[in-house]
């Protein structure tokens, strides 16, 4: 049974490989729900790219985002030249390596007190060292879940912007640039407008 339940949604891991299988660069593909930090379940794909087709994970998750709702795309994606078989031929789902959420080494650092603050509440929920404000909250790590944790964070340390904003502005630079201070005024519900 391939069925998972995630975040309190129940997913068919076998709908998001039917999917990512027809992704014109991916040769073979596999889904599976890891537990790399206790307590933290998330999706990774582990695709296996088509001979002469770079992999672009940002790529692979637009295709997917495309058509699967957003609790359904992989929050990481791995590049593997071939996928662990056991001596049956089957997935071996043991020997599938951790993925890496790493922030850009080359990014750039925060130049206003928004973006710092930003940047140190991405690389705490997501467990990073340090976060530039060029790198994207779903490409690190994150999702649906995590993102209204984030907005509930930053609005504890005054600034606001919906769930919904951060699918729209996934760096710290952008959200930065949209959100507003949370000077007295009441707050909405950080799930609003999922």
């Amino acid at each position: 049974d391939d069925q998972v339940k995630v975040r309190g949604f129940r997913i068919e891991l076998g709908e998001i490989e039917a999917v990512l299988a027809r992704y014109e660069g991916a040769a073979r593909s596999a889904v599976v729900v890891r537990e790399d930090t206790p307590g933290i379940k998330r999706l990774v794909a582990y695709v296996v790219p088509r001979e002469g087709v770079p992999f672009d994970a940002a790529v692979v998750r637009s295709h997917l985002a495309a058509a699967l709702p957003e609790y359904m795309v992989p929050a990481a994606f791995v590049a593997l030249d071939a996928l662990p078989l056991t001596v049956n031929g089957k997935l071996d789902r043991r020997q599938l390596p951790a993925p890496e959420y790493q922030g850009t080494k080359a990014g750039r650092a925060p130049r206003t007190e928004r973006e710092q603050l930003l940047c140190g509440i991405y690389a705490e929920l997501l467990g990073l060292g340090s976060v530039s404000v060029e790198d994207s909250f779903f490409e690190l790590g994150g999702d649906s879940i995590v993102s209204i944790q984030l907005v509930s964070r930053a609005r504890k340390a005054g600034l606001v912007f919906s769930a919904r904003e951060v699918f729209q502005h996934r760096t710290p630079e952008a959200l930065a640039a949209v959100a507003t201070s949370a000077t007295g005024t009441a707050t909405e519900d950080p799930k609003a407008g999922l």
